[in-house]
């Protein structure tokens, strides 16, 4: 039998960076669901669709198809046979993919494909909804969070890294907003699972967090 991980939280989290750590160190598959999601709005925002418009974008999702492959270890994600891997990290992407994931059609069509894979593969996975619908039954589950302003200063680092401009307050409003919108929306808001285990990285280095949910892994084998 696979043991599937799963790992909940909010925008901003550190939810991509510890699941993957936590991926190599057990030797199990990550699955970034989030990066699924936003090659779905990639596509939306190269054909025009504004992020509230359900009906177009419920009709553009039939004809995108979304792979996963593995180069040197590292998740490539394929939106119509091309790899976007590095064209889905940005701000108006995260925005489009927070929006347009709260509609019925985009997450039937995303989720039958994790939990296909979840059921012959060690996997850990995570996103806003993982513990709660797409693996409920899942050996281990997370909720990592941590606080709005350290959210927004750990992403305001990353910015200036690339070399961008970015303003703070800016940062910090759109994680407020992603953050009711995604606890809000209609299918699969964001919540934690009822057995759960809560993690607040704010006060943490990415070594004890992973640390922490590597033992929990560990504890369940």
């Amino acid at each position: 039998m696979s043991m599937n991980v799963a790992i909940d939280g909010p925008a901003g989290a550190g939810k991509s960076t510890i699941a993957k750590k936590v991926a190599k160190e057990m030797g199990f598959i990550y699955v970034d669901t989030g990066a699924m999601y936003r090659s779905l709005a990639l596509y939306f925002i190269r054909q025009g669709i504004d992020k509230d418009d359900e009906k177009r974008i419920s009709e553009a999702v039939k004809d995108c198809n979304v792979t996963i492959d593995y180069v040197n270890g590292e998740q490539q994600v394929i939106l119509n046979g091309e790899n976007v891997t590095g064209l889905i990290r940005t701000e108006e992407v995260g925005n489009m993919a927070s929006a347009s994931s709260a509609f019925k059609d985009v997450r039937t069509k995303l989720v039958s494909l994790q939990q296909d894979l979840a059921k012959s593969k060690d996997v850990i996975m995570d996103g806003r909804d993982i513990g709660t619908c797409v693996l409920p039954e899942a050996q281990v589950k997370v909720f990592l969070t941590a606080s709005v302003d350290e959210r927004a200063s750990r992403r305001y680092k990353e910015l200036v890294e690339k070399g961008e401009k970015p303003d703070l307050e800016k940062i910090k409003k759109d994680i407020e907003e992603r953050d009711y919108r995604d606890s809000h929306r209609e299918n699969s808001p964001l919540r934690q699972a009822e057995d759960a285990v809560l993690v607040d990285s704010s006060n943490m280095t990415i070594e004890e967090v992973v640390n922490a949910i590597t033992k929990l892994c560990k504890d369940k084998m």
